[in-house]
């Protein structure tokens, strides 16, 4: 078994146009100073990262290490979240996605899917060039609309829309192999990949591309009412990057599951800062252990409650004590009687 990385930070949430937050060198710095050991840099934020820069200049990404080097963390992974969204949008969404794309291809859904796939393609070689080995984005959604089926699906509807969703992701799986980089998708709600069947769905289209990996972050599984746990046992060949974010899901007379269009923090499900949720992190950190899982414990903050600042403060600790240092012997060594080849023949009544 393997002891898992960490601890680490997602700066995503944490960017802005102030300081520490507003360059690589400061916020780097900001989460040392909290005793993260690792960050997760977005690559959308130029205030932090040049992606293009990143994926045609050696020089450049060493610069990247350096500044984290000098400031005391590691880069554990690159995300395109933002981008990977963009490879798929159904026409329900395109103003509400809009934003997340360059200046030059909003208002134009081909060139915007266009410009989302070269942003994956230049992340793979950007990643390759700081020699990092996974990936983190989302799937992007053609079925999402869909999910509730009423009114009655037309049949063959899911399968054309994963059928297409395989298409334009597989030359981007190829790029990211090429690399020798693993693509992995957050199972999100309001992606297409948001659980397990509809992750396997997309990797048969895909060919069970070895490329083809899973981000998990098991706050989005409590909302959903998914087995989190049982999922890292059947999934854990796939799971490559890990988000190590709380919720809680408190159902009542009036709400479940869909929450009724309520905000965030009248929401039966809702994300928590790090243990005031009811993920059960303990158990979570064991089977990714048990299953040799050895990339980072990623902390992604969201709450709809606590200060940011206290969160990421409290957040460092709490997954430094969770990470497992793994045993170096057998418990019960001391009460080993050796290897004696007859005596286990004779223990065994074979002579």
């Amino acid at each position: 078994m393997k002891t898992i990385k960490g601890p680490a930070i997602f700066l995503a949430q944490f960017a802005g146009d102030a300081a520490p937050f507003d360059s690589l060198a400061s916020i780097a710095r900001w989460a040392a100073g909290h005793g993260y050991k690792g960050v997760q840099i977005p690559s959308w934020d130029a205030r932090l990262f040049d992606l293009a820069r990143a994926a045609e200049s050696k020089t450049y990404c060493d610069e990247v290490q350096g500044i984290l080097s000098e400031a005391g963390v590691a880069l554990t992974e690159l995300s395109t979240h933002l981008q990977g969204q963009l490879v798929a949008v159904h026409p329900a969404y395109d103003l509400a996605f809009d934003g997340f794309a360059a200046p030059q291809v909003r208002g134009n859904p081909k060139a915007r899917q266009e410009w989302a796939a070269q942003q994956l393609r230049l992340a793979a070689k950007a990643s390759r060039k700081l020699g990092l080995s996974a990936h983190a984005t989302f799937s992007g959604a053609l079925a999402w609309p869909f999910i509730y089926p009423w009114p009655q699906r037309p049949a063959g509807l899911v399968e054309t829309a994963f059928e297409e969703l395989g298409k334009r992701w597989r030359p981007i799986l190829d790029a990211f192999d090429e690399a020798g980089v693993d693509l992995c998708y957050e199972l999100h709600p309001g992606e297409d990949l948001h659980d397990g069947i509809t992750f396997e769905m997309f990797l048969e289209q895909v060919g069970n591309h070895p490329r083809c990996n899973i981000l998990y972050d098991p706050s989005h599984f409590l909302l959903q009412q998914l087995d989190y746990l049982s999922f890292i046992d059947i999934y854990h060949q796939r799971i490559r990057i890990f988000h190590v974010k709380d919720a809680e899901f408190n159902p009542s007379g009036r709400q479940g599951v869909y929450s009724g269009f309520q905000p965030w923090a009248q929401r039966a499900g809702r994300f928590r800062s790090l243990g005031d949720g009811q993920i059960d992190f303990g158990a979570i950190f064991s089977k990714l252990t048990q299953h040799d899982f050895d990339g980072w414990a990623v902390l992604e903050w969201e709450c709809c409650i606590k200060d940011s600042e206290q969160g990421a403060a409290e957040g460092a600790p709490f997954i430094a004590s969770h990470l497992i240092n793994v045993a170096a012997r057998a418990f019960d060594d001391f009460a080993a009687s050796g290897i004696d080849l007859a005596a286990n023949r004779a223990l065994l009544g074979i002579g």
